[in-house]
């Protein structure tokens, strides 16, 4: 079950065979079903996951019982509320698979202890989480100087099976409009 963790570890890093063995003493192999959650909103995010296969989505509901979609985590994607499993506050979102999953978790103190014994891996954590922080800007200018048609054609460009494994109202969820906006811009799409 270690062998895509391993793989992507080693595009980002060089990592020992023996720095890895040791790694994968540290993490928890779970299966999640589709539609169960593995964090729920106002619980602490007590684990960091990578995902092995499947797919998850992060969420948040507004008080007017609307989604909002985060992230979606797919396979090779690290998923969490990482405020709140660095801080342990309550998490404001909800990790719910969106299909049957094969994860790799750890625990705050196990991520500590896996950083303190393999720097390498201390390493490998920085460029994700710098990574991460790029894309989260990235995606947030889109959101505010783009149009939906044009976050709906990067999300397609950038994920060319997304459609095939997210209900369409989770996708116009993600973008940001409504099922119905984008319904209109499909058909646009599609007849222009």
């Amino acid at each position: 079950m270690f062998e895509f963790l391993h793989q992507k570890v080693n595009e980002t890093i060089n990592i020992t065979d023996e720095e890895f063995e040791y790694a994968k003493t540290l993490f928890i192999p779970k299966k999640l079903r589709k539609k169960r959650f593995l964090l729920e909103e106002g619980e602490p995010c007590i684990y960091t996951t990578f995902v092995e296969k499947g797919l998850l989505r992060s969420f948040t509901i507004d008080e007017k019982g609307n989604e909002h979609i985060l992230q979606f985590g797919m396979e090779g994607w690290w998923v969490a509320d990482l405020y709140s499993f660095l801080t342990g506050e309550p998490s404001e979102y909800n990790i719910e698979a969106l299909e049957d999953c094969e994860l790799l978790l750890i625990t705050k103190s196990s991520w500590d202890l896996l950083l303190d014994e393999v720097p390498a891996f201390e390493r490998y954590f920085r460029i994700l989480i710098q990574n991460n922080l790029i894309a989260t800007q990235r995606r947030l200018m889109g959101t505010i100087s783009t149009t939906a048609e044009e976050r709906y054609t990067k999300l397609l460009h950038d994920f060319p099976r997304i459609s095939q494994r997210v209900p369409q109202h989770m996708i116009a969820s993600y973008i940001g409009v409504t099922r119905e906006t984008l319904s209109r811009l499909r058909s646009q799409m599609t007849s222009g």
